[in-house]
């Protein structure tokens, strides 16, 4: 598939069958993520592969224990056969810009430092990899955020103190689904949002 092909058919997809996935493939899909934009090539960025239906409901009880389930709207959305945890480390940051070729930045003083935390712009760029690995390789995947389950996710997997989890990838063959709510609203077009020589 094309690039441009890639990253016009990419959507949320919140509806999965239960086929599983080659276990080659998702290698495949951290393989591409890992290989990102890394800022002074710190390489901060983990991936956590939930496979399998045991370690997939592990990650349910934790985030949407069964008594809510039932009412969740988008069921089909637990079904995926995998997730993938994006964690970033922001110490291994730091840590780099402390080294001699770095060091005159100031950003090795801790993560206050950094006007714009490359952790995060780093791993949005490895998700951003992986979404679009998944449309090449014909699977679904949505993007979603561990926000308040953070700590009992983070202990649930044994996630190292001091990392972050950026957020989740459910990895799947899509099933039928409704688009979601905010898939209405239109893009903005280009002579919007592209700006040239100035604002």
């Amino acid at each position: 598939m094309e690039l441009t092909d890639a990253i016009r058919a990419r959507r949320m997809v919140r509806s999965f069958t239960a086929e599983a996935i080659d276990p080659a493939k998702l290698e495949v899909l951290c393989d591409l993520a890992r290989r990102g934009p890394s800022a002074g090539n710190s390489q901060g960025v983990d991936f956590v592969v939930l496979a399998g239906p045991t370690e997939v409901a592990a990650y349910w009880d934790v985030t949407l224990p069964a008594p809510r389930r039932a009412g969740f709207r988008w069921p089909g959305l637990v079904a995926a056969p995998a997730l993938v945890l994006v964690v970033t480390d922001p110490d291994a940051y730091v840590d780099r810009y402390r080294e001699d070729d770095k060091a005159v930045t100031g950003l090795g003083a801790g993560p206050a430092s950094w006007p714009v935390p490359y952790w995060w712009v780093d791993a949005g760029a490895a998700i951003e990899h992986l979404l679009l690995g998944a449309v090449d390789a014909g699977l679904g995947a949505c993007l979603f955020g561990a926000f308040e389950h953070e700590p009992g996710v983070a202990e649930a997997f044994d996630i190292p103190s001091g990392r972050r989890i950026v957020g989740t990838i459910a990895l799947g063959h899509p099933a039928s689904d409704e688009p979601g709510r905010s898939s209405a609203r239109p893009r903005r077009p280009p002579d919007e949002v592209l700006h040239r020589g100035r604002w």
